[in-house]
């Protein structure tokens, strides 16, 4: 019989019900080990599996394989590395960590200890963006890409105040949002630069929107079109090809539920953390491509680059 991988939890908060359900479609893994600094987030989980308050007794104790952290991003660096000095394997959902430099030092602490360090970019595993790779043919590259990721915050946020919170988020839109609809262009078209970006900002300081536009190598260019005030959700792709057609995804179509969408990307999460794991795999650099591309949104905005 095949060992299972014993993974923790560390985090509970609204997303976390996803990675919960998502075991149930993968019997190589094993819900092992949950931690929440709120006993009342616990209690679900009582005589289920063992519940901690502090994650260094969690990482101590449960004897994991690895962690997912879910824990607010101005926490991630701390919790991450705490794992990864432990040389527990770390499924840390997006952003990495708050700033370029505490995501640098995580990978070279990764590398150094020789432990996986991977970021959770659930939307790389959404159906309806895997279909339109298959679409793009081989010979017909990508010309242009527009990636939009539109919806109101405090619909999503739940009972995740954080977010609303620069110091905690990371910032606003750019922050939080911004890494998955990064991380998708990168799918699609490789690695990209900010060539320019406009950002908007509420009467708090926090960015409700932004427009950002990338270029990749050989000319491709990318809008990255953000918006935590939008009325309703609208998540999207499209691409221009050479040939002068556009093939298009919406992220949500198929899936009607609120966050209903979020269920196969997070078993596709988890079934490539498994796969890396196994397969003794760096994959720390998609979780530092995309925060650095974050910084250099917000220093282009500073800068007042258009």
């Amino acid at each position: 019989m095949t060992r299972r991988t014993r993974i923790g939890i560390i985090g509970l908060g609204v997303i976390s019900k996803f990675y919960v359900s998502a075991f149930a479609s993968l019997p190589g893994l094993e819900l092992a080990a949950v931690c929440d600094l709120r006993p009342d987030a616990l209690a679900e989980f009582e005589d289920r599996v063992p519940a901690y308050t502090d994650h260094r007794a969690l990482l101590a104790d449960a004897g994991l394989g690895a962690v997912v952290v879910n824990v607010p991003n101005d926490v991630h660096a701390e919790v991450c590395r705490a794992a990864l000095e432990a040389g527990v394997a770390v499924c840390v959902e997006k952003p990495l960590a708050t700033t370029v430099e505490d995501g640098r030092s995580l990978v070279r602490t990764a590398r150094e200890r020789g432990t996986l360090l991977f970021t959770s970019f659930h939307r790389r595993y959404n159906d309806n963006v895997l279909a339109l790779l298959e679409r793009v043919p081989a010979h017909t590259p990508v010309e242009s890409l527009t990636v939009r990721y539109l919806e109101r915050i405090e619909e999503h946020a739940g009972s995740d105040r954080w977010y609303l919170d620069p110091a905690r988020c990371g910032g606003g839109c750019v922050a939080d949002n911004g890494p998955n609809a990064f991380d998708t262009v990168r799918q699609i078209i490789g690695d990209v630069e900010v060539v320019g970006a406009e950002v908007v900002r509420d009467a708090d300081g926090v960015d409700r929107q932004a427009t950002v536009d990338l270029r990749g190598r050989g000319g491709t260019t990318a809008r990255v079109e953000l918006d935590w005030s939008y009325e309703g959700e609208r998540k999207d792709v499209a691409a221009r090809l050479s040939d002068g057609t556009t093939v298009h995804a919406d992220m949500l179509a198929g899936h009607h539920g609120f966050k209903s969408s979020l269920r196969h990307e997070y078993i596709g999460v988890l079934r490539d953390f498994a796969g890396a794991l196994a397969a003794g795999e760096d994959r720390s650099g998609d979780g530092l491509a995309a925060l650095e591309l974050v910084s250099d949104v917000y220093r282009t905005e500073r800068e007042g680059l258009r």
